[in-house]
């Protein structure tokens, strides 16, 4: 099959994007586009987006979330860049933005102008909030987690902490792009396009929702996972032989427990009828786990794994994330990409999460330079 024929089949083959964005949530959105088969075109100021030179915690935003992208840079403020936009606008399908409200709107590439002269256009925004009250603030993915409560249920009490990842932003991408595919099944059957936002605040309230719904249920404030009391006894971080070989292990049902219990020889916790219940032996955690701890601590992590998983129990090495590079799963199938990242050699990183008749996305463009395809897309405008 040639190259053509093979892009023609990716699931989203022949939708136009551009994407006005910068930091990780816009960028999210277009590249999991991108990763589907889309043609995104990135636009970024003159010189490039300012994320290619983060460092730091930013230093991963650039190469992590622009890969399957074209890049033109504009000065959108001349007469000329602006036109240029206004051009690849008129001519796309998807539109994707993450500037603070108003921003694109005053340059005359908000939806309501774009909409004019392309009906069918689909245009997302990812904003800090949806309409409301504080949809005109700045937010940014900490200060989403901060006043949406996800940090006050990481850290310990009084002690809140963001996630270990840019989890908002990432998750509210995808929600922005299961907007436009719904947005997008819509104008197959009507043949008019849309505006879809999607939003930080919102999403963090999203993931969050389970423990609103503990309060109600419950009457009680749902407690920091820290020193949460778990729904099973065993379902923690235990310590092994070595120091520096952390494991979880879960326990999540009656069967599991009569599992675990045989395969570690624990038979006097395991006959034992005020452990048979899932609910005793929560209440019984503090009799349960020093035993367990204390095996454990005498076991290497490999006989721990080896065992657990003869049995089917839940159980994860604690991982630092550039140790994913050598894992045996995400390399047997296309889990990780080689993404050459300039100056700094080829590296391994995530593939989109999503397999489609085992068909998985593939590095169809690298992280591409400033302006790398300026030319040949101003070529292609009417």
């Amino acid at each position: 099959m040639s190259d053509a024929a093979a892009t023609d089949q990716l699931p989203l083959a022949n939708l136009r994007v551009v994407e006005f964005s910068h930091m990780v949530m816009g960028p999210a959105v277009g590249v999991i586009l991108a990763d589907l088969g889309a043609e995104v075109i990135k636009v970024e100021p003159i010189g490039g987006d300012q994320t290619r030179n983060l460092l730091g915690s930013g230093a991963g935003y650039f190469p992590m979330f622009n890969r399957n992208k074209q890049s033109i840079c504009l000065d959108l403020k001349s007469a000329d860049g602006l036109a240029t936009a206004q051009a690849l606008c008129a001519d796309a399908d998807i539109v994707i933005e993450n500037f603070r409200p108003g921003t694109l709107d005053r340059l005359g590439l908000g939806y309501e102008a774009l909409k004019a002269v392309n009906p069918g256009l689909l245009y997302c925004s990812a904003k800090g909030f949806l309409s409301g009250p504080y949809e005109k603030r700045t937010a940014l993915d900490e200060v989403t987690q901060m006043m949406g409560g996800l940090a006050y249920m990481t850290g310990p009490p009084g002690r809140p902490l963001r996630a270990g990842s840019s989890v908002i932003d990432i998750t509210g991408a995808m929600f922005g792009v299961i907007g436009i595919l719904a947005a997008l099944e819509r104008r197959h059957r009507t043949g008019t396009g849309g505006h879809v936002t999607c939003s930080l605040y919102e999403t963090t309230a999203y993931l969050v929702g389970q423990h609103m719904a503990q309060k109600a249920v419950t009457g009680k404030a749902a407690q920091p996972m820290p020193v949460r009391i778990s729904a099973w006894a065993i379902y923690d971080v235990f310590e092994t032989a070595m120091p520096d070989e952390q494991l979880f292990v879960g326990v999540v049902s009656d069967g599991q427990w009569s599992s675990f219990c045989k395969a570690f020889g624990l038979e006097d916790l395991g006959n034992n009828p005020e452990f048979a219940l899932n609910n005793q032996r929560v209440e019984a955690r503090d009799r349960i786990l020093p035993v367990v701890r204390e095996l454990f601590g005498t076991m290497t992590r490999a006989n721990l794994v080896a065992r657990l998983e003869t049995i089917g129990l839940p159980f994860a090495p604690i991982l630092r994330p550039d140790e994913l590079s050598d894992d045996p799963h995400l390399l047997a199938d296309g889990g990780l990409l080689d993404i050459p990242i300039p100056g700094k050699g080829t590296h391994k990183l995530p593939n989109l999460p999503l397999e489609i008749d085992g068909w998985r996305a593939t590095l169809r463009r690298p992280l591409p330079e400033p302006d790398a395809d300026g030319d040949a897309i101003r070529a292609t405008l009417k």
